[in-house]
């Protein structure tokens, strides 16, 4: 089955979580292990009780072996998502979030619930976070505009799904768009407003 083009030429849900699994948090191991070399870096040396920081998806897949326990970042509390959903229904624009909030947060909370305090309140307040910010989103195309487009504080899940659409609405805005006054400004000749 072919895809549309506006679809095809973004990136799936999976990609993009693929792509957040490389954000940096901490876990603390359960066993000594030595300093392990990749090619993205080197983590460790792995020393219970000491913090180390690792890449989301070796965090996964240690936590996975019971080999650590994830601390979660400073973010994913159930007071910091509340705050945000209290900033996002009484402003206008987005509330300043991580930018990979939601795949980081898709990913703890599905395979390391057990190191999140709060875990099902914070899902709850994230899936409530997301309708909200979607309306915000769908409410911002009334105010498309030919000349300038700007969408601060967008995630990029967030931003994924809206592109196909606002790509699509913003090129069709430009194609309706007057022509700019610069082109009525060049029929002059340059010699017409100059005096000798």
């Amino acid at each position: 089955m072919a895809l549309s083009t506006a679809i095809a030429n973004s990136l799936t849900p999976q990609e993009i979580e693929y792509l957040a699994e490389n954000e940096l948090i901490y876990i603390v191991p359960n066993q000594s292990l030595s300093t392990v070399e990749l090619i993205v870096g080197s983590f460790g040396p792995f020393r219970p009780p000491v913090r180390t920081r690792v890449p989301l998806w070796m965090a996964l897949m240690l936590k996975k072996n019971q080999n650590c326990t994830i601390i979660p970042p400073e973010w994913l509390t159930s007071e910091f998502f509340s705050a945000r959903l209290a900033d996002e229904e009484q402003q206008p624009t987005f509330s300043e979030l991580p930018y990979t909030y939601m795949e980081v947060a898709h990913m703890l909370l599905n395979h390391a619930s057990d190191d999140i305090p709060n875990a099902n309140e914070i899902h709850v307040l994230l899936k409530n976070l997301r309708e909200t910010r979607e309306v915000k989103a769908r409410e911002g195309v009334k105010n498309l505009d030919a000349t300038y487009l700007q969408v601060n504080n967008i995630a990029q899940m967030e931003l994924n799904e809206i592109r196909p659409f606002f790509t699509k609405a913003y090129s069709q805005l430009v194609k309706l768009a007057p022509p700019p006054e610069a082109e009525e400004d060049m029929s002059q000749t340059p010699f017409e407003s100059s005096t000798y």
